[in-house]
């Protein structure tokens, strides 16, 4: 063997270990680590600042306040990264919630408004998906169209009052649940966060939405349905929103067609914060699980330093704008870092 061959067979292993090394880091979403440093900076904050920040009270209601907007924000993810959006989901979280309010009031018997209320989000989810997918109509004016259809039709049912829920129904039990000392919405979101890191990083649909949105005709040349895959995302969308309405009603103890104003804007927030991609074609669940918590601890944080709540969306907006342009330069922030922390 000549020494030629011998250090090309030495360098080999060590080529293939940096390789791997670089593809790690090519894999990593460079704004999901800045907007985790950002979260955790602003934890310390609140907690250094009110000293009732970290006690597993306000911990276990900071996780039940952020379980919606975290369970819509897993969904949206998928419609974000097939590069579409979804405006409706507030107002279908507010008709699932009036309306589930009013079966039980009518006598249905809890299981079965469970069902419906998954029911009514998927379908108005579907309906958004088959005139998105099917009929060219581009997502931000259909759900822009069926914001406005859903809540009213929940305000005509309603007629804008809020409808009680009797304590006697499992439905309520469901909302006042606790396991561990945090309430059963805490879990449930936890549960979906899972699911959505398995079906969008280890199953063939995951691959699909990040597909469309990356290159939507190449998919589609391969032979993918890209017309059922976009309609099947805005569907889960709907089914998201659907469960997360049924929940804020059980923890409220009553449904109301003015819930969740503003909703559908603190969940693309969400989700854009946590890295992904608002072009399409890059997502990740961890990151909206990191951005639903950012905007969660900054709401609480500010109600428990008793900010004035005309403040308070001040304060919040201009602190997003802020994340937002962390976030737009977390790749070149996460090569910085890279490059501070590597070994001499």
């Amino acid at each position: 063997m000549t020494a030629t061959q011998t250090g090309s067979e030495t360098a080999a292993p060590t080529a293939q270990r940096l390789a791997q090394q670089r593809s790690f880091w090519a894999r990593t979403n460079k704004a999901t680590l800045v907007m985790a440093g950002v979260t955790l900076a602003v934890f310390i904050f609140f907690a250094v600042t009110d000293a009732n920040f970290l006690t597993f009270a306000n911990i276990s209601n900071l996780a039940t306040q952020v379980g919606p907007v975290l369970i819509v924000g897993v969904a949206m993810t998928f419609v974000i990264t097939a590069g579409q959006i979804d405006l409706s989901v507030g107002s279908i979280v507010a008709f699932v919630a009036a309306i589930s309010a009013q079966l039980l009031i009518s006598g249905w018997d809890s299981s079965l408004v469970i069902i419906a209320a998954l029911l009514m989000g998927l379908g108005w989810g579907l309906v958004n998906g088959w005139f998105t997918a099917y009929q060219g109509i581009p997502a931000f004016i259909v759900t822009l169209a069926t914001l406005s259809v859903v809540r009213g039709l929940a305000l005509f049912q309603t007629e804008g009052f809020s409808v009680p829920i009797a304590s006697s129904t499992l439905v309520y039990r469901l909302g006042t649940a606790r396991w561990l000392g945090f309430s059963a919405t805490a879990w449930i979101s936890l549960v979906v966060v899972v699911l959505g890191v398995v079906l969008l990083h280890h199953t063939r649909f995951g691959q699909y939405v990040i597909g469309i949105g990356a290159a939507s005709e190449s998919v589609r040349r391969a032979g993918v349905n890209v017309k059922l895959v976009t309609m099947a995302a805005l569907g889960f969308s709907g089914l998201a929103a659907g469960l997360a309405g049924l929940l804020i009603a059980a923890r409220l103890g009553s449904g109301s067609a003015n819930s969740a104003q503003g909703f559908e804007l603190t969940v693309i927030a969400a989700v854009v914060l946590g890295g992904t991609s608002l072009l399409g074609g890059r997502g990740t669940i961890v990151g909206t699980m990191i951005g639903a918590l950012l905007t969660g601890i900054i709401a609480n944080g500010l109600t428990l330093l008793s900010v004035s709540p005309y403040l308070t969306p001040i304060i919040t907006g201009t602190v997003l704008v802020l994340v937002v342009w962390i976030n737009l330069r977390g790749k070149d922030l996460g090569y910085l870092v890279q490059r501070l922390t590597r070994r001499p």
